[in-house]
């Protein structure tokens, strides 16, 4: 016969785990002399499917990571595994007091034009999956190569940058899908000059539907700059916050009712849940104030003196997201110790119960081992009627001590 490796022989799917078995007839026994023949070899092999139930739930969320790509020089851009020359929807909004004009680019090279034009222009890109294409948009507006690595560094905690030119604003946009009912935190860059601002956004969608229509009817918006338009977008985000923070809410109620009505396994991994999705918000949330009182505060002839007056309500309203997230944070801590608590109640009603069962039958094994001794001088046991006396007796101590019970509230 020839030979094979077990190896090329049993190839088990991902999802299988392999046992093998194998023995020989006759059984080989030692002895001297020439060897004889080795008899007939059996092998077994056992395919078990991996269980469902076996593995652990996994408990890890869509989280972005916050390690960024090692020895890379500075201002060098990601490694991306798409194709370079991968889509990225882009459009253009040019405005001023009396002109108006929306545009979807096809060709990065129509932006160009809009740098030298004394209207407003605002450029949004949807996605970063096309590195060269936001390289060419940034070299054209003569960005920074380390503001551009900080537009694909999406684990970027939210901060502003003054470069006099133009003002980099890095922050979070926070999203509550009811189909998943997961918080999304997507990365959102801001760069705006002296007559633009261009946004660029980690997926394609957004929030800033409200900030185009007040464009396209003439609001007060195109009467003013790119730094009132950087407010907008900024004001559209934090107002969102209170969205989620409304969607948060709700859970934690329902997860509270919950826990008083009957504590599970499964409501403690819901409470871990929202004690992350808290902490991720918080760190969204909490340098966003920073960032928005530094640009109230700086100096940069990019931002006028009106736009001021804007920035400090938003920045209030971002005080009451802290505060209110906050407040979450206490009631979440304070599930566990709901869920504690629900656990050791129902403990104790179990005990309870058990401990009346036990206290009813103390008196009656008494009154069993009381007769069950074998002594001749015992008058009760020759009474024709003793038998039926001590059940009597017994089920009268039951029912006395059930009604002592109930009268104190035990059941």
């Amino acid at each position: 016969m020839g030979t094979f490796r077990l190896r090329d022989l049993l190839r088990p799917r991902s999802n299988q785990r392999v046992d093998l078995w194998w023995w020989q007839y006759p059984p080989i026994r030692p002895r001297s002399g020439p060897p004889g023949p080795s008899g007939s070899t059996i092998i077994l092999c056992i395919f078990h499917p991996i269980s469902l139930y076996s593995q652990k739930p996994s408990m890890s969320r869509h989280r972005h990571s916050l390690v960024k790509q090692a020895f890379r020089p500075p201002g060098s851009l990601p490694v991306i595994s798409e194709p370079s020359g991968r889509t990225v929807p882009i459009t253009v909004l040019d405005y001023d007091a009396t002109h108006f004009q929306e545009k979807i680019v096809g060709n990065i090279s129509e932006c160009f034009p809009f740098r030298d034009t004394k209207t407003v222009t605002w450029i949004n890109v949807d996605g970063l999956g096309n590195p060269k294409l936001i390289e060419d948009l940034a070299k054209c507006f003569t960005i920074h190569p380390l503001i551009i690595e900080d537009i694909f560094n999406i684990g970027q905690r939210p901060k502003m940058e003054d470069l006099e030119q133009y003002i980099y604003l890095n922050l979070k946009m926070l999203t509550y899908p009811d189909a998943t009912k997961l918080i999304k935190i997507e990365h959102i860059s801001m760069v705006f000059g002296q007559n633009f601002l261009i946004s660029f956004q980690e997926d394609v969608g957004d929030i800033f539907d409200p900030v185009r229509e007040r464009i396209r009817k003439d609001g007060r918006i195109r009467k003013f700059g790119p730094d009132y338009l950087a407010y907008a977008l900024i004001d559209v985000i934090v107002d969102n916050y209170f969205v989620v923070m409304e969607k948060l809410e709700e859970e934690i109620e329902n997860l509270e009712e919950e826990l008083v009505a009957s504590p599970t396994p499964d409501a403690l991994q819901k409470i871990n849940r929202l004690k992350k999705d808290m902490i991720f918000v918080r760190k969204s949330v909490w340098p966003l104030r920073e960032l928005i009182n530094n640009l109230e505060q700086s100096e940069s002839a990019l931002i006028q003196e009106p736009t001021g007056i804007y920035l400090r309500d938003v920045y209030d309203h971002t005080i009451q997201v802290i505060d209110t997230l906050e407040t979450f944070r206490d009631m979440v801590s304070g599930m566990i110790d709901i869920y504690l608590s629900g656990l050791s109640y129902k403990m104790n009603e179990i005990m309870k119960v058990l401990t009346l069962i036990a206290t009813i039958f103390i008196p009656l094994t008494f009154v069993v081992g009381l007769y069950g001794m074998n002594f001749e001088n015992m008058p009760e046991i020759e009474w024709e009627f003793g038998y039926f006396a001590v059940l009597i007796v017994m089920v009268v101590m039951v029912l006395g001590m059930l009604t002592y019970y109930r009268k104190k509230k035990w059941i």
